[in-house]
C-alpha cells in the first residue's frame, strides 16, 4: 500500500491532474462572485466544488499513505501543513458563522500552486529569505523619503499645494514618483517655484528612490534565490539515502511476501 500510494504522489500525471484541479478551483472560485452565474448554474457550481474538494481530501490521504507506518510524516513538510489547513477550512460547515472563512479558504486553494510547482516554492522561499535584508534596505528608503518630503514642503508648498501642502501629501508624492507615475507633471508645477532646484529635487530623488534603491530590492531578492537553490541541492542530496532506504524496505517486504507465497506452494505440492 506504501509503495503504491507513493507511485502515485510521485507521477508526473499525477502533479499535473492536481494542478489542473487548483486551475479549476480558482476558475469556481472566480464564478461564485457573479450572481447571475451563480443563480442560473448554482447546483453546477456546488457539484464542482465537491468533486474539488473531494479530490484534495484524496490527495492528502494518499501522500499521507505514503510515509507508511508514519504519517504523521507528512506534517514535516510546511507546504502540506500549507495545503492540510486549507483542505480543512474547506470541510468546514456551510452557515453563517463559517460562510466567510469558506469563501476565503476557496481562494486560498488557488495558493496552492506555490505548493504544487517546485518553482513557486523557490521563489516564495526566496522572498521570505530576504525579508531581513530587505527590511534595512526599507528603512533606508524611508529615512530618503523623510528628508525629501520635508525639503520638497519647504519647497514647492505654495505652488504645488496638492503634491506638497504638508508632509503626508508629500510622502504620498513621493511614493507616486519612485513608481514614475505622472511625476513630470508635478515636476512641471514644482518649476514655478524653483526652476533649477526643482529639477536637481526630482532627478535626484528619482535616482536615488527608484534606481538604486528597487535596485538593492532586485539583488537581495536574487541573492536569496542563489541561496535557496543550494538549500534545495543540499536537501535533495540528504534526502536520497531516506528514500533509497524507502525503496529497500519496499522491497524487502516485496521479497518476504513473494518467499512466504512460495512456502504455501511448495506445501501444497508436497500435499499433493
Amino acid at each position: 500500500m506504501t509503495g503504491f500510494a507513493r507511485s502515485i504522489t510521485n507521477h508526473r500525471l499525477f502533479k499535473r491532474a492536481i494542478i489542473a484541479v487548483i486551475l479549476l478551483a480558482g476558475v469556481l472560485a472566480g464564478l461564485e462572485t457573479d450572481a447571475d452565474i451563480v443563480a442560473a448554474h448554482g447546483p453546477l457550481l456546488r457539484t464542482l466544488d465537491g468533486v474539488v474538494l473531494g479530490i484534495f481530501i484524496l490527495e492528502v490521504v494518499l501522500k499521507m499513505a505514503a510515509h507508511g507506518r508514519q504519517p504523521l510524516n507528512y506534517f514535516r513538510d510546511g507546504w502540506n501543513i500549507f495545503d492540510f489547513m486549507i483542505v480543512a477550512l474547506c470541510c468546514l460547515p456551510v452557515d453563517s458563522r463559517f460562510a466567510v472563512v469558506l469563501r476565503l479558504a476557496r481562494v486560498l486553494r488557488l495558493m496552492r500552486l506555490v505548493s504544487a510547482l517546485p518553482k513557486l516554492q523557490l521563489l516564495v522561499g526566496a522572498l521570505f529569505k530576504s525579508l531581513s535584508s530587505m527590511g534595512y534596505v526599507s528603512v533606508l528608503l524611508g529615512v530618503i523619503l523623510y528628508i525629501y518630503a520635508i525639503v520638497g514642503v519647504h519647497l514647492f508648498a505654495r505652488h504645488a499645494p496638492n503634491h506638497f501642502g504638508d508632509l503626508g501629501l508629500a510622502f504620498l508624492t513621493l511614493f507616486q514618483m519612485v513608481t514614475l507615475d505622472d511625476w513630470r507633471n508635478i515636476l512641471n508645477l514644482a518649476q514655478g517655484a524653483h526652476p533649477v532646484g526643482a529639477v536637481v529635487y526630482f532627478i535626484s530623488f528619482i535616482m536615488l528612490g527608484t534606481m538604486i534603491m528597487l535596485n538593492l530590492f532586485i539583488g537581495i531578492i536574487m541573492n536569496s534565490m542563489a541561496e535557496m537553490h543550494v538549500e534545495l541541492a543540499g536537501r535533495q542530496v540528504s534526502a536520497a539515502p531516506d528514500a533509497a532506504r524507502d525503496e529497500l524496505l519496499d522491497l524487502e517486504n516485496q521479497l518476504a511476501s513473494a518467499a512466504s507465497r512460495l512456502a504455501e506452494i511448495r506445501t501444497r505440492i508436497g500435499c499433493k
